[in-house]
């Protein structure tokens, strides 16, 4: 029996599609271990939203041949679709698959018998035309229920249109399913993922569904009490969603919202559908309706053209929001994508004072956050993550809370009094006792 390991970088979608292979291979009789147990095979499933993400795919092949010399080491994912070439002269890879490929891994790479040259078995992204629906399992707490692929925006900065191709989802039908099966395994947490899911519903070239069916179908099954929607942007996250999430006893109060910049002109120049105002109009809708909601931001500096009295645009807007956290991303030039031949290049030094200004901002906006819900109850829904002899959950509305480490709480949703915010940064419970069971 052969052993596999895996190692993901990047997204939630990323996570779904690495499990999803690894039950394939377990299914054929593979066995799966960790990444240092001297595996025969490495599945090495990347991403390539920066430029750092590449040189890790390069790191985590070394350290793969150090652990065992001669293992088979295949290449999956946005970096292997985009730079097949590239990667197959990385010394100890065996193998690049790229989009339309990388679920047929096993059928393709027959035996994975080690070869002179490389194998390069990246199609052109307009081959990648099915979907392919994953999930994560045994891996955390929670479970990525992959429910969409692909882009059709093409924004100016980003390569995941080249990297994923278009736009396409699974069924309704089919998601359900899935969502049965992971219910059955005691998942109590599912989050909705894709590249761009409030795009959901196009099968086969054509609109089907939509993502406000697809949330109110989710909503009406039984055996998973949480879901949870991951990014989605701002000009598809409609008032019915809005609405419907404020109602539902299922769907957290907690949005990821990309915003990308907060001045109107980067966002023309960036190619996004939404100007500050839209954006704006939705903070206020979502916390009129919950406002104990936390509201993630994903926002990029540094931006060709972006000048000083751009960036201070946007770190205003976002200081007047009302938001809960920022996950900030230094911009990074990356090739075919048409912010390459923008003016206004800015320097990196500057690029990185304006990612710490941000990240500092975004840790007053959490603690800010976390302040306003002290001394509320939520449901805690607590993992596997033990520090210090203390246990970590996760609140509906996203706030990180801290316990004392009990086995028996594990994968458990119990309700819990906030009661203050320690010096590591999370919520500390009134008292241990004091939790109750979820009624």
């Amino acid at each position: 029996m052969k052993k596999v390991a895996f190692y993901t970088l990047g997204c939630k979608l990323n996570y779904s599609e690495t499990s999803t292979i690894s039950r394939m291979f377990e299914a054929k009789g593979y066995e799966k271990v960790d990444f240092q147990e001297n595996p025969d095979i490495f599945i090495i499933n990347t991403c390539s939203v920066t430029e750092n993400a590449d040189k890790k795919c390069k790191k985590i092949v070394k350290e793969a041949k150090k652990i065992s010399p001669n293992s088979y080491v295949t290449i999956i994912g946005c970096y292997a679709q985009l730079k097949p070439k590239e990667i197959s002269e990385i010394e100890g890879v065996d193998a690049v698959l790229g989009a339309a490929e990388k679920f047929r891994l096993i059928e393709l790479l027959d035996g994975f018998a080690k070869a002179q040259e490389t194998k390069v078995l990246a199609s052109e992204i307009q081959e990648a035309t099915i979907f392919n629906n994953a999930y994560s399992i045994h891996d955390r707490t929670r479970t990525f229920l992959k429910v969409q692929d692909g882009c059709n925006y093409g924004c100016a900065f980003c390569t995941i249109p080249l990297a994923r191709g278009k736009s396409r989802s699974d069924s309704i039908e089919n998601i359900l399913a899935a969502a049965e099966k992971i219910a059955c395994t005691g998942v109590k947490e599912v989050v909705l993922t894709g590249v761009n899911i409030g795009d959901f519903g196009i099968q086969e070239g054509k609109r089907q569904e939509r993502f406000a069916d697809l949330v109110m179908a989710l909503d009406a099954m039984l055996g998973i009490e949480r879901f949870r929607i991951s990014s989605i942007e701002p000009n598809l996250l409609a008032n019915e969603i809005i609405e419907f999430v404020s109602r539902s006893e299922r769907f957290v109060p907690h949005f990821h919202i990309p915003l990308q910049s907060g001045s109107n002109s980067i966002l023309r120049s960036m190619g996004r559908r939404y100007l500050r105002e839209l954006y704006e109009d939705r903070i206020s809708k979502i916390k009129t309706l919950m406002p104990h909601c936390c509201i993630g931001v994903d926002v990029i500096v540094g931006f060709p053209g972006e000048t000083d009295e751009l960036f201070l645009e946007t770190y205003n807007f976002l200081n007047e929001l009302d938001i809960s956290y920022l996950h900030v991303f230094t911009y990074s030039e990356r090739a075919n994508t048409r912010a390459t031949e923008m003016d206004g290049v800015v320097p990196i030094k500057k690029r990185n004072e304006r990612s710490k200004m941000l990240r500092i901002l975004s840790e007053k906006k959490r603690r800010k956050f976390y302040e306003e819900n002290l001394g509320r109850t939520y449901t805690v829904l607590f993992e596997e993550d033990i520090e210090d002899g203390q246990m970590h959950g996760f609140t509906e509305n996203y706030i990180r809370v801290a316990a004392k480490y009990d086995p028996l709480l594990i994968n458990e949703l119990k309700q819990v009094t906030l009661s203050e915010i320690n010096d590591k940064g999370n919520v500390d419970i009134l008292e241990p006792e004091m939790i109750l069971e979820k009624h």
